[in-house]
């Protein structure tokens, strides 16, 4: 497959981001699912042990923002 293939499977169909910006909670809902793997990348926080060893794990607060932020923009996008 191709790279614009790829990125072509990888994008939301229009009708499903036109339901989302129409407030069809079902579209909302698989827009968010669509990024959700890309939250949780920038949700990624480091800790440190006792030991000073580094442990990645998701900051929840801040993928439930990113999440909250992403809805406002859905909900405020013009199509036109």
């Amino acid at each position: 497959m191709t790279k614009s293939a790829c990125t072509r499977a990888a994008l939301l169909p229009y009708p499903v981001i036109a339901a989302a910006v129409g407030g069809n909670p079902d579209a909302v809902d698989q827009v968010v699912r669509h990024y959700s793997s890309y939250i949780a990348t920038l949700s990624m926080r480091t800790s440190y042990d006792v030991n000073s060893f580094p442990h990645y794990q998701v900051d929840e607060d801040l993928r439930r923002w990113l999440e909250t932020k992403l809805i406002i923009a859905i909900l405020g996008f013009d199509l036109n």
